[in-house]
Formats: structure tokens, sequence, C-alpha cells
């Protein structure tokens, strides 16, 4: 995509390029990391860690964190810090694109037709059912784990219920802003549409293979709903639809640490 086929209200504006976009998914992910540990010795030392000698105190600060109630709240507030300074940086970096619909727009917009909610719902039911049948082809009955799954299954109610609603809200959100929006966005303006949608959806499910153990057979299953998602932002002209399938996508695995937890009890 040429500057000459720029929408004219983005013409001499900051646009998301490669550099700048790759750049900002990784430093979403080193907030993560630098929130984690700030947050964790927030809640060590708020939990009587502060008593222990210096020699033990990074195993108690594990012990501590290990216990599900705290790993949750630490998944919260980690999620929240992390996901809540990039949009503030997103929104500042790329004002004008921000609400722009078509990349290199960030589609923060309605879309040209609600059918597209429909669509996004229907999408989001279909792709886990779609997504677990490949992965089971792929790995020849090798179960794939995920870390937030055990820790949302092992928390206690009242800290379940908000980790389930930052997965299934601010995660989606936060993630296709980065991946459908700013890297798409660049990536279009460089290589075709096929392609773009093929290196981002790659990168997507590269990214989050640490959560997943690095379990290479999930990597189809995750390159899937992301290129699902991808399509589905450029058909609607809105980021709004994609954020709303994830969403619904990451709700039917929030369901199953509700009843692992029934199960257990």
């Amino acid at each position: 995509m040429s500057s000459r086929s720029l929408h004219p209200s983005l013409h001499d504006t900051r646009l998301p390029h490669l550099g700048s976009a790759i750049g900002m998914i990784v430093l979403y992910f080193v907030l993560q990391f630098v929130a984690s540990g700030l947050v964790g010795l927030v809640l060590g030392f708020a939990m009587g860690v502060s008593g222990t000698p210096a020699s033990g105190m990074a195993a108690r600060i594990r012990m501590v964190l290990a216990q599900p109630d705290v790993h949750a709240l630490l998944v919260i507030l980690t999620l929240l810090l992390a996901a809540s300074a990039t949009l503030v940086l997103v929104r500042r970096l790329w004002p004008a694109a921000w609400s722009h619909g078509a990349p290199p727009g960030l589609g923060l917009t309605r879309p040209g037709q609600p059918m597209y909610y429909l669509a996004a719902v229907l999408l989001g039911l279909a792709l886990p059912i779609a997504g677990g049948w490949l992965t089971r082809w792929v790995a020849h009955g090798h179960e794939v784990t995920q870390d937030v799954k055990q820790i949302g299954s092992a928390a206690t109610l009242a800290l379940r219920i908000p980790m389930a609603l930052l997965v299934v809200s601010l995660g989606p959100l936060v993630e296709e802003l980065l991946f459908r929006g700013a890297l798409l966005s660049a990536l279009l303006r460089r290589v075709g549409t096929g392609w773009a949608i093929a290196l981002s959806s790659l990168l997507f499910a590269c990214v989050h293979l640490p959560d997943l153990g690095f379990l290479w057979y999930a990597v189809p299953n995750l390159a899937l709903l992301a290129a699902v998602l991808a399509w589905l932002r450029l058909r609607s002209g809105s980021l709004w639809p994609a954020v709303v399938a994830h969403g619904v996508n990451n709700l039917l695995a929030v369901v199953a640490w509700f009843v692992m937890s029934s199960g257990a009890a």
C-alpha cells in the first residue's frame, strides 16, 4: 500500500511503520515482565516477606507468589498495568490513525455494517472447535497446557471472576490493537494482503508460545485464529469485530476454568 493510496486525513501524520509496530509489541511484553516483577515484590513484602532474612527472601517471595490467589492477583495487576500503559502509548504515538477504519488506520471505529458483530460472535465460537481439531491432528494426541488456564482454575471465585473479565476484554483489545491494528497496517504498506496476514499471524502465534510451554504444535491453532481475526478486521473496516471474536474465543477457554474448578471440588 503506497502513500498515494492513503486517506487524505492520514497524509503527513505519524503512521504505524514496521519497526515501530514491532517495537510496540515488544514493549508490551517487556512491560508485562517489568510489571510482574515489581508487583511480585510489592505483594511479597505486603504479605510478610519484609521480616525474612535477606538470605531467604527470594525463596520466601517465590513461596508467597506460588499461592493460587496471590498468583492470580499478580496476573490481574500485571495485565492492568501493562495493557493500560500500552493503550496510552499507542494513542499518543499514532493519534490520527487511532479512529480511522481502513489501514493504515488502527480501526477503532464502528464497522460499516452491524452484521460483522454477529459474524464475530459466530467465528469466536467456531474457532476454538476448529483450532482444537487442528491441534489434536498436529499434536497426535499430546495436550496443550496454558499457564493462565492453570492459574485461573486454581484461584478462588473472588479472583477468578475479575481475571476472567480481563482475559475476555482488555487482553483482546490490546492484542488486536497491536497485531491487527498497528502491525497489520504496517505490513500492508510493504507487502500484499496475503503476506501481511500470514506474517502478522505467525508472529502472533510465536509470541504466545511461552505461555504454552513452547509447544510448537500450538502454532497452527494460534495462526489460524490470527488469520481469521485479520480477515475480519479488513473485511469490516473496523478493529472492534476482531476484538469481539477474540474475546468470545477467550471466553470459551475461561469457561474451562470454572468447569475444572467445580470438578476438582
